[in-house]
């Protein structure tokens, strides 16, 4: 026990010795400045010192902008922008998946896999919907008979009436040669097959968009046209094209050139697609290929 005594008494005595630290003139060993100190006062100032230390730390990363300059610690102006990235990328994925949908029924279009009755004309990105009507209620009565007969009697005597046009869309042929097959519905051959040579320059029936021009395994170079008053040609088995998606066309302008490319090619012609709001029409109507 006296032992132990002893080894306190000697650790207080340490601790609450005085000491003097003395700072001297090197040349003239003048006293310059002086401080009574002990080994408890050391220990707690530097107790003291580096709690203010760490508090004062602690207070610059918490609540002011300086915390950004400490690796590790995001600026707020980087997460401001990761939160408007977050946001542009949900909204392209939600354009992409629109596009992709857009995409799958043009790529029907080109394959021939779409039903000509189920076809919505309203959107192709809406689900496909069929109304049955019966040919009994198109038939007119008695009462629309007689009114159409009183009109067409009160136009052929009409001296005076100035004739209009009915047709408010003229088409450009795309070129010029022999039909080989005709446009029939029945069979799902939803376009005409003009025979060309090789290298004919194949133009754009009316001022539009490129909406497609790209190379597909079936078909070959295929471009398509998006026009205005819903109408969409589509021009198949090119040799070359000339054009881009995203190009912007003029009437009677060089799109591509003939060929015959694409499995279901069989020979060099001109494969083309006439559609307006979602249905395919026969070419020939509005176009003289001869």
């Amino acid at each position: 026990m006296s032992e132990k005594r002893l080894k306190r008494k000697k650790i207080k005595k340490k601790l609450f010795t005085k000491n003097r630290l003395v700072i001297l003139n090197e040349d003239t060993f003048e006293e310059l400045f002086s401080l009574r100190l002990t080994m408890m006062n050391v220990f707690v100032v530097a107790t003291l010192g580096a709690i203010i230390i760490i508090f004062v730390t602690t207070f610059i990363i918490a609540f002011t902008p300086l915390r950004e300059y400490i690796p590790g610690y995001a600026s707020s102006k980087l997460k401001k922008d990761a939160t408007e990235l977050a946001l542009k990328s949900d909204s392209l994925t939600k354009r992409i998946q629109e596009n992709d949908a857009y995409i799958k029924s043009i790529k029907k279009i080109l394959t021939g896999e779409l039903e000509y009755a189920k076809f919505n004309k309203d959107s192709i990105l809406a689900v496909a919907t069929t109304e049955v009507v019966d040919e009994k209620e198109m038939l007119p009565d008695e009462e629309e008979l007689k009114l159409r007969e009183e009109v067409a009697q009160e136009d052929k005597y009409n001296l005076f009436e100035k004739a209009k046009p009915k047709v408010t869309t003229v088409f450009f042929p795309p070129a010029k040669g022999l039909i080989t097959e005709k446009f029939n519905a029945r069979e799902k051959h939803y376009a005409i097959d003009v025979a060309l040579a090789k290298n004919t320059p194949i133009k754009a029936i009316l001022t539009g968009k490129v909406i497609f021009a790209d190379w597909t395994p079936t078909t070959g170079n295929v471009i398509i046209i998006r026009h205005n008053n819903g109408f969409i040609s589509v021009y198949k088995h090119a040799a070359s094209l000339t054009k881009s998606q995203g190009d912007a066309v003029r009437t009677g302008e060089v799109i591509a050139l003939a060929g015959s490319t694409g499995q279901e090619s069989t020979g060099i012609h001109l494969h083309f697609e006439l559609w307006k709001d979602g249905y395919p029409i026969d070419p020939t109507v509005f176009i003289n290929f001869e």
